[in-house]
């Protein structure tokens, strides 16, 4: 759905006041490119032509995070129509459902206005550099943006043949949930260092971060499922893939040459639900409670993980499991005690896949789980 769109004066923090004002004041050429012709329909006459009740076309506007327009504004083109008219065709073909609606268009509103914010800025920002910001900028979007918006229904469709592969395998299962490996990296020292940065530098280092980290999670097979801040998420259906992601960013973070972030990672094996390119259910949230109890520079993995690395051995008779259970390690934050006994093991079925160092830390209390149980992953040569 073509948003209405609403222009700012403050078009690039990059823009001097003469050259924003000459981008404001190519903008009513600018919208009537994008949107197909200029505003000449006010939100009713949108509804009606479409043959969508108004309170309907209202809310779908809302949920896609467009600004509000009063009944009277004349903010709206022949393809908002269009698009109105496409939305009640998906509703009646069952694709758009009322448990489905809602969140299918805000999260196409949230992805969309965020892509949308970094390509203005970076259009706007190539503008202000030519001595006609107003002409260089209705250039660039004319022969810009289709070549922008071809590439994107390209990554969607490649994005899209790779996520039917996923959920065909398993529907082909019967199974509403498939057991894949979280991960969650965590930047150390967020907080501190954005105080010490400016604006522009604080931006650059957390997409140096983002960059990075999506690079060495795609290159091993994982999914990079969102970022948080300064925090990633990342999903892979291989355990030796996520805990090689694991290792690798821990290891980028450790080498004072590289400028890398120091990071922590908690990691997770277990059924997890995938909905609208997100992932739901306990194995997220031990993930996420895993990370936020790791020390820096470590990767902190739970039970479900250790057995995927390693299956575990038959229980030895004369061992007192529970002592070695709550044996303390140093791999959490807080009051540590003496180091535990260490466990070596290969992952399982992997053929030349390497070793890791699984050692037993105490068990850890965290918000919704009582005595988790925890181990940090290491490489050998960590030893």
């Amino acid at each position: 759905m073509t948003p209405p769109a609403d222009p700012s004066g403050d078009v690039s923090p990059a823009a001097d006041p003469p050259a924003a004002a000459a981008l404001a004041d190519a903008y009513g050429d600018v919208e009537a490119f994008l949107l197909g012709g200029a505003p000449t329909l006010t939100r009713i006459e949108v509804a009606d032509r479409a043959g969508v009740p108004l309170e309907l076309a209202t809310e779908l506007w809302r949920l896609l995070g467009f600004a509000h327009r009063t009944d009277d504004a004349v903010a709206f083109t022949e393809s908002d129509v269009r698009a109105l008219e496409l939305t009640v065709d998906l509703v009646r073909m069952g694709i758009l459902g009322e448990d489905s609606q809602a969140a299918l268009v805000r999260t196409w509103g949230r992805s969309y206005a965020r892509l949308a914010e970094w390509q203005t800025s970076l259009l706007a920002g190539l503008a202000v550099e030519g001595p006609d910001p107003d002409v260089r900028m209705a250039e660039l979007a004319a022969g810009v943006l289709p070549r922008v918006e071809a590439l994107q229904s390209y990554v969607w469709r490649r994005h899209l043949a790779s996520a039917a592969s996923r959920l065909l395998s398993v529907e082909s299962t019967g199974a509403a949930e498939t057991d894949m490996a979280v991960c969650f990296v965590d930047i150390v020292g967020y907080t501190a260092q954005s105080r010490n940065l400016a604006e522009g530098e604080l931006v650059e280092w957390i997409e140096g971060f983002e960059q990075e980290a999506t690079s060495i999670a795609v290159d091993r097979g994982g999914r990079v499922i969102k970022t948080i801040g300064d925090e990633i998420l990342v999903t892979a259906d291989d355990p030796v893939a996520a805990a090689e992601i694991a290792l690798v960013l821990v290891e980028r973070g450790l080498d004072d040459e590289d400028p890398f972030p120091a990071v922590r990672a908690g990691l997770s094996w277990g059924p997890v639900v995938s909905r609208l390119g997100d992932v739901f259910g306990p194995t997220v949230n031990v993930a996420a409670r895993l990370t936020s109890v790791a020390r820096p520079g470590t990767v902190v993995v739970d039970r479900g993980m250790h057995d995927a690395l390693r299956p575990p051995a038959p229980p030895d008779p004369d061992s007192d499991a529970e002592a070695d259970a709550d044996a303390p390690d140093d791999g959490l934050s807080g009051p540590q005690g003496d180091e535990a006994p260490h466990v070596d093991g290969a992952p399982d079925g992997a053929s030349a896949s390497p070793a890791y160092r699984l050692k037993r830390l105490r068990r850890v209390s965290v918000k919704g789980y009582s005595r988790l149980e925890a181990w940090s992953l290491r490489r050998p040569r960590d030893d």
